[in-house]
């Protein structure tokens, strides 16, 4: 009897287990069906918006904006951008800054997308080649491309400057580089070679019939909806098709020593600094441990050198700055006024010849010079400055010592004893000195200084 009592107890034991694993199943079950469904009904997992890199090329193409452009190309690839987006505003620039550009856009993996804009901004000389090298460009209304061809920096021809042979040479190479940057792009080379031979520039409508560019589009937000499912070839030979509507844009910021280096590359700047280097040298000369001129001074010739290494700057434009402010500085102590006149003459003429010297690989607009807005008035300021101290200085030579032995004629004081031709003490000008006196003085009396040899004065009682 107990034998089956039992055995029932085991079966209903065994039910309530196995009711109780299959009400675990249920459960997981039922989560995993509410799970499916919620999935279902959110639906699939939104993209990412594409990502588009951007940056500027505002200004000179120099060393510092070289390598930024250079450096933009391997950050966007880094951050796997969609396309790198370049705005251009550019009168031109070094050559070899320009080269390292163009090398880094055509071996991009990146597509390259170029904008010429705002509307008054132009792809100037070294600008046109940066423009070809892109994989799309587009110009703003109101922009213009063009105006390569090699010149010096004050415009004038090669052929003025190194003779025929040497023109022809450089021509050459300048045109087999933009017309093989147009072919391996798909653009106009005979135009290419035109802006180089005959520096051809065209505004934005004829660049697109031209084949320059692909495209005008009036801000940066129409040209990336434009060029939206266009398909171009990278460097590494696959084809890529842009998906730029609607992407998200990050600007890369250029470095430090890139944005120094663009920020003083300018003809204008660095006819500054060397002004201010040359003055603060030569107050630091005159007056040894003023510390502060001296300091202000060598900063600014470091900061001179290191934009000088970046444009073609002339030696003896340099030299002729330097006369003239020791000229301005001479004018000081001989105040004739010529001195003064010579050194301003001077620093108008080292600014006008300053970015002169012909370079090969130096292609920049007529224009790209020292602005006579910036070298005018500091000459005058130079040369004002220096006849205004020029002139105190005049005025204090004709006003008595105050100072010194010779200071002393004229002051007044007292007699501390009686004074006679043979001896005896006076105070004047806080101090106790020895006076003699050709009439006796007595005790108390006020006395004024006629003379003064040594360190003893000579006297008279001064009058009631």
């Amino acid at each position: 009897m107990r034998e089956r009592v039992d055995r029932a107890s085991d079966r209903a034991s065994g039910s309530f287990r196995f009711a109780e694993a299959r009400g675990r199943r249920g459960g997981w079950l039922l989560i995993c069906v509410f799970l499916l469904l919620g999935l279902c009904a959110s639906g699939p997992p939104a993209a990412a918006s594409p990502l588009i890199a951007r940056c500027e090329l505002e200004g000179v193409v120099d060393a510092g904006s070289g390598a930024y452009l250079a450096d933009c190309v391997k950050r966007a690839e880094e951050k796997g951008a969609q396309a790198l987006l370049v705005r251009l505003d550019t009168p031109g620039g070094s050559l070899e800054a320009t080269r390292a550009i163009v090398r880094a856009f055509l071996g991009s993996r990146v597509p390259v997308l170029v904008w010429v804009g705002p509307s008054g901004a132009h792809a100037g000389s070294a600008g046109v080649f940066i423009a070809l090298a892109s994989n799309v460009s587009a110009m703003a209304p109101g922009t213009n491309i063009g105006a390569a061809h090699p010149v010096g920096a004050r415009g004038e021809d090669v052929d003025q400057q190194g003779g025929e042979q040497l023109a022809r040479k450089i021509e050459n190479d300048t045109v087999a580089f933009a017309e093989g940057i147009a072919r391996q792009r798909g653009r106009n080379p005979e135009w290419a070679a035109a802006a180089v031979r005959d520096s051809a520039s065209v505004p934005a409508d004829r660049a697109v019939a031209l084949r320059v560019v692909e495209l005008i589009a009036p801000t940066e937000a129409a040209f990336l909806t434009a060029v939206d499912g266009r398909r171009v070839e990278v460097a590494d030979g696959d084809t890529v098709t842009l998906a730029t509507r609607e992407a998200r844009i990050e600007s890369l910021t250029p470095g430090l020593s890139q944005r120094v280096v663009h920020a003083i590359a300018q003809p204008s700047i660095v006819y500054l600094l060397f002004l201010v280097a040359a003055l603060g040298l030569v107050v630091e000369l005159s007056h040894p441990g003023a510390v502060a001129p001296g300091l202000v001074g060598i900063v600014a010739l470091v900061l001179a050198l290191m934009a000088s290494a970046t444009l073609p700057v002339r030696s003896g434009a340099l030299v002729l700055m330097l006369v003239g402010v020791g000229l301005i500085i001479a004018e000081l102590f001989v105040t004739s006024g010529l001195l003064g006149a010579a050194g301003t003459g001077l620093l108008v003429l080292g600014g006008v010849f300053l970015v002169d010297r012909f370079e090969p690989d130096w292609f920049v607009e007529p224009s790209f010079r020292p602005s006579w807005t910036v070298m005018l008035p500091t000459a005058l300021l130079f040369a004002g400055a220096a006849t205004f101290i020029a002139y105190r200085s005049a005025q204090t030579r004709k006003l008595p010592q105050r100072g010194g032995d010779a200071g002393l004629v004229g002051e007044a004081g007292t007699a501390l004893g009686p004074v006679t031709p043979s001896g005896g003490e006076v105070f004047v000008h806080g101090e106790r000195w020895r006076a003699v006196s050709f009439q006796p003085i007595h005790e108390g009396a006020r006395v004024v200084v006629r003379a003064v040899e040594g360190l003893t004065l000579t006297v008279t009682e001064a009058m009631p």
